[in-house]
This record gives C-alpha cells, sequence and structure tokens, in this order.
C-alpha cells in the first residue's frame, strides 16, 4: 500500500478551504471573525450546534460531541479511512501527493498497478462511448430503456457497451500504448486454447463497471445482450487490482448519501441499484450476485451502521438475506428487511409503480428479526401441535438476540396469534429456548459500526464536573490568547492542577501546539476531538487579557473548593481556605464585572 510523505500531508491540510468543504453538507453562516455556524451533519437539529474554525480548520459539534480535522471530516462524510481521505482531499484541492521513498521492487510493482487502472479507466469510457455512439449498440440502449433507465443516471454509472467482434477492445487500447501482458494482467482479454492467441474477453454485452470508494475502476460486470450468449452475467476474473466480493457496486455514488443519512440500502442486480438512485435513493448498492461476503459487509459497514435489505422477495432473494445475517453476526449493523412484494425487484416496481411506492417501501423497512420471525411462521406447519412445537423451538435462537423490549412482546405476540397459543405461554418456551442460546452473536444489535478503517463517530457528550468545566473554559481561553496561555502553561504544575484525565493531556499537549491544537495527533485519538472542541470554543469566544484572567481565576477557584472538600473530609481547619475562596470570588466578580462592561456596544 502506497504511504506518503509529511511534507504531501501538511500540503493538503495547508490547501484545504474549511468552508468550502464543509460548506458541501451543511449550509454555514458567519458567527464570528473565526468561526462559522450551521446545523450539524452527523446528527439531527434545528438549531445550530456545530461550528467550525476556519483558520484551524477544526469543526465540532456541541451537541453530539463530534470533532477533528478536514481528514476526520472527510472520513466521516466520506465513509474513508485516513489514506483515503488524504487522496480524496488532495484531488479536490489539486495537491500532488509524493510517496515515501520505497524499494525498487515494490516501486515497480506500484507502478504497474497504476498503469492497470488507468487502462481499466479508459477502457470504461471506451465501452460508454460504444454505447451511446454506435449502431450495433442500438438494442443495449432499448434493452436499458425498457427498464426504465434515463441516459443521465446510466452515464453517471459509466454503463457502457462491449462491441461483438474479438479484437475491438484490442486494437483500441494498443493504440492508446498499452501492452498485450497489460491487457490480460488487467481482465480485459483472454487467450484461446490452441495457439494462445489473445481475444476480447467481453463481447456483445452491456458493462457496468466495478469500482472501490474512490471511483477507480477495478474491473466490470457484464450482462448478456442474446439469449443464446452464456453465461447471462460474466464479472472480471480475479487480477491484480480486481477481486470477487470485495466490493459493492455503487458504492462510490452511494457512501456520501448513506453516511450522511446513517443507511445504507443493499440490492442485488446491477440496474436494481440504477434504478434505486434514479428514484432518489441515493444511498444504494448492489451485491453483484446473492452471497454476501465478509469484505463486502465490512465495507458496508464503513459505509453507514444501519442496513437495509432490498433483496429479492423470491427464494434465493430471501435465502441471501440469512446469509447476510449470518455474515454481519458480531459486526454491530443494525440489520432491517424491505419488505418486496413477491415475483418483484426494485428495477421492475420503480419501473411499473414509481419512486414514490419504493420510497414508502424503504421507509417501511422491518428489523431483521421480524424478517425471520414471520419467515419461520409462514414455512411452519401450524396445523398441528408438533409444527407449532418446531415453529417455536426454530424461534429460540432468534429471540436470544432479542433484549426485553416492545419489538420482543410485540414479536411474542405476533407468534401467540398465528399459533393460537396464549402470549404468556408462547413467551415462556421462547425465553426457555432462548436461554440455550445466550452467548451467541447478535445477528441485529445497536447501530453504530466501529471500524479500524473508517473514522467512529463520537459517542454521547461527556458530562463534565464543575472542575472539568473550568479547566476546559482556561484551556479555550489559552488558545485564544496565545501569548498568555503559553507563559501560564508553562509555569503550570498541570498534573496537580489538573484533575480531568482528557484536560490533563490536552494542557501537556497545548504547551508545545498552543498554535496549531490538533498537530500530531492521531484521528483516533479522543484528544483530536478534545482539540477541535477548545478550538472552535475559542474561535467563538473573543479571546482578551481580561476573559483570560478570568478563566485563569475559575482554575485557581476549582483548586481551592477542591481544597476546602478535603480539609472538611480529614478535619483539618477550614477559615484559611474559605477567606481565600471568598477573595478569589470577589476577584473572579470583578473580572466578569470588566468582561461585560468591555462588551456593552458604543453608545
Amino acid at each position: 500500500m502506497t504511504r506518503y510523505t509529511e511534507d504531501s500531508k501538511e500540503r493538503v491540510r495547508d490547501a484545504v478551504d474549511m468552508v468550502d468543504l464543509v460548506g458541501t453538507r451543511t449550509e454555514l453562516r458567519r458567527a464570528g471573525a473565526n468561526r462559522y455556524e450551521g446545523l450539524c451533519p452527523f446528527h439531527e437539529e434545528r438549531t445550530p450546534s456545530f461550528g467550525i474554525d476556519p483558520a484551524q480548520k477544526l469543526f465540532y459539534c456541541f451537541g453530539c460531541s463530534e470533532g477533528g480535522d478536514a481528514f476526520k471530516f472527510v472520513q466521516l462524510t466520506e465513509g474513508l479511512d485516513f489514506k483515503g481521505a488524504l487522496e480524496h482531499l488532495a484531488d479536490r484541492y489539486g495537491v500532488h501527493l509524493e510517496p515515501v521513498e520505497e524499494e525498487p521492487a515494490v516501486a515497480e510493482q506500484r507502478r504497474a498497478r497504476e498503469r492497470l487502472l488507468e487502462l481499466l479507466e479508459r477502457t470504461a469510457a471506451f465501452y460508454v462511448r460504444y454505447l451511446w455512439d454506435s449502431a450495433e449498440a442500438a438494442p443495449a440502449r432499448e434493452y436499458l430503456a425498457s427498464r426504465g433507465l434515463d441516459e443521465a443516471v446510466l452515464r453517471e454509472f459509466r454503463v457502457g457497451y462491449a462491441p461483438s467482434a474479438y479484437d475491438t477492445l484490442l486494437h483500441a487500447v494498443r493504440r492508446g500504448g498499452f501492452s498485450n501482458r497489460e491487457v490480460f494482467d488487467a481482465g480485459l482479454a483472454v487467450r484461446s486454447k490452441g495457439q494462445g492467441m489473445l481475444y476480447d474477453r467481453f463481447r456483445r454485452r452491456i458493462m457496468f463497471p466495478l469500482c472501490d470508494l474512490r471511483g477507480r475502476v477495478l474491473g466490470f460486470g457484464a450482462r448478456a445482450l442474446g439469449a443464446d450468449q452464456k453465461p447471462k452475467y460474466l464479472n472480471s476474473a480475479d487480477n491484480a487490482v480486481y477481486h470477487k466480493g470485495r466490493h459493492l457496486f455503487g458504492a462510490d455514488i452511494a457512501r456520501a448519501a448513506a453516511a450522511k443519512g446513517g443507511s445504507v440500502i443493499v440490492a442485488e442486480g446491477y440496474t436494481d441499484v440504477i434504478a434505486m438512485h434514479q428514484a432518489g435513493l441515493r444511498n444504494t448498492v448492489g451485491l453483484m450476485g446473492t452471497a454476501m461476503t465478509d469484505e463486502q459487509v465490512g465495507e458496508l459497514a464503513r459505509l453507514a451502521p444501519r442496513v437495509q435489505l432490498a433483496l429479492d422477495a423470491d427464494g434465493a432473494g430471501q435465502e441471501a438475506m440469512l446469509r447476510a445475517a449470518r455474515v454481519a453476526a458480531g459486526r454491530r449493523l443494525e440489520l432491517r428487511v424491505v419488505p418486496l412484494p413477491v415475483g418483484t425487484d426494485p428495477a421492475d416496481l420503480v419501473a411499473v409503480e414509481g419512486a414514490r411506492a419504493m420510497q414508502r417501501l424503504v421507509d417501511t423497512s422491518v428489523p431483521f428479526v421480524r424478517f425471520r420471525v414471520e419467515r419461520e411462521l409462514s414455512a411452519g406447519d401450524l396445523a398441528t401441535a408438533e409444527g407449532k412445537d418446531a415453529v417455536i423451538a426454530a424461534l429460540g435462537p432468534v429471540f436470544a438476540q432479542i433484549p426485553p423490549s416492545a419489538l420482543r412482546e410485540e414479536l411474542i405476540a405476533l407468534v401467540a396469534d398465528r399459533t393460537n397459543l396464549s402470549p404468556a405461554m408462547v413467551g415462556s418456551w421462547l425465553a426457555r429456548g432462548a436461554e440455550r442460546q445466550r452467548g451467541s452473536s447478535p445477528l441485529s444489535s445497536a447501530p453504530r459500526a466501529g471500524s479500524m478503517d473508517r473514522a467512529t463517530p463520537a459517542a454521547a457528550p461527556r458530562s463534565l464536573d464543575a472542575s472539568a468545566r473550568a479547566e476546559r473554559d482556561f484551556l479555550v481561553q489559552c488558545i485564544a490568547s496565545p501569548t498568555l496561555g503559553a507563559v501560564e502553561l508553562a509555569g503550570l504544575d498541570v498534573e496537580t492542577t489538573f484533575t480531568d484525565e482528557l484536560m490533563r493531556r490536552a494542557a501537556l499537549h497545548l504547551r508545545d501546539h498552543l498554535e496549531a491544537p490538533t498537530d500530531g495527533l492521531e484521528g483516533n485519538d479522543p484528544l483530536s476531538s478534545v482539540m477541535a472542541e477548545l478550538a472552535v470554543r475559542a474561535a467563538r469566544d473573543r479571546g482578551s487579557a481580561t476573559a483570560f484572567g478570568g478563566a485563569r481565576i475559575g482554575l485557581e477557584l476549582a483548586a481551592v473548593q477542591r481544597e476546602k472538600a478535603a480539609a472538611r473530609a480529614e478535619g483539618r481547619p477550614l477559615a484559611p481556605i474559605i477567606a481565600r475562596e471568598r477573595e478569589l470570588r470577589e476577584e473572579w466578580n470583578r473580572t466578569a464585572a470588566q468582561e461585560l462592561d468591555a462588551n456593552q456596544p458604543a453608545t
């Protein structure tokens, strides 16, 4: 994997326009000299609690505690790891990334891979031109139109057509300077069994580019146009850049909507995904088949914490949902099922009933456990006592994964109603079956999937006690007035003055990074979010000697109050401590009054 120099990272950071970047996700308005605010893109809210410091290039939300730098923002909104976010921002702001010096063999391997990726990009463009410009592709255009797909969305997905002649693509890419070996290594050509002659792998087929999260073409899925062609669907073979089952169709296009909405819809076929996007469901991706792999589940976890399965309502589609749940077990993904009518797929539904009908079905998706329960009830023999026993036994593992909740009681009532048994009896039997299943991995659990590759959304805001709030307010003023802050921090005994562990770490870090608070921090370090909060608060507050003095007094006052509590507990004299506390309060009140006077408008 390519690594980039630290200088490259800093040049990208310097090039980022934070207002421009964040403004693509939420409407911002100026709220001070060094602050913009808007509605948080990471949680629902009506009153803005989200702010950015454009100078420091940091963001923070006071509602959900999400915060960080430009790289973290892209990781969260685009579903990328740090390297992907770095490359995304470099592309956006025109910064050339310099790789770390590599061993000759590694450098050669990287260059070869880059050549294959360039070849695949050119091939995708060739297929697109052939679809829309050639007479031969007229039946392909007619077929796509019959599925209700518009040219605009087909072009967005770079859908193309591979001509029927055995060497049309070969000649085209050779003219572009690519060798036979590169064409073969990219999976675009195969050799005949006899003389080993090279010929195009894809012919007379509608072509769907298979891309990574950055939109780079790695391979192709190809649908046969004629009934005489076998197989109906043909994918690129595994090679140096494409590995079957690692990616999701359309994830590069869907990732922004999925990250923003916290949900990703999964369909089966290429045209299903494209039809859903055309219908406005822009967070839809495709499995490229019915079997979900571990790698695809990992990809889904990076996109969003909630997965809505919109798979065909036939036996194969239902089995695919069960496999998906088994693979997703323990991933902390919230699985839901979109109730498609039997005998339909998403593309058919959108074409016949329209976008609103599909949106309504997505809005009425049900928890995966409900789907499991209803499936067992539908498949079981509910006419006999033995059949009912078998259904309840099969449902034991399902109910083992449902904590006490309204959903659990609702499903028990459903089983009781369908089996014509009392809810109390059904609940008792299912509880015994659930007890035997304790310890198994959940198929459906709370949202918010953690991932080593993706920036993990922040937890709920921390509750700070009075001392920690005073420590935070002091550090905010140190950033707002860095000259005063540097002197004060240098003379403080941080270990004894700061009681909150994160605030103590923040104070030690700021001694050396007061001008750039997030420098030297990893994106997944909790201190990174704390620094973003402090910087955004500092941008919101006007730095002044009076405000700094007040915060410094507040820090000392908190220490005196802790000392008073300890003295009372130990039976030591309180009078001198109370006297000092009174002095500090009077000084703090004078400082607060001076700050209030300074902020009064001139008359």
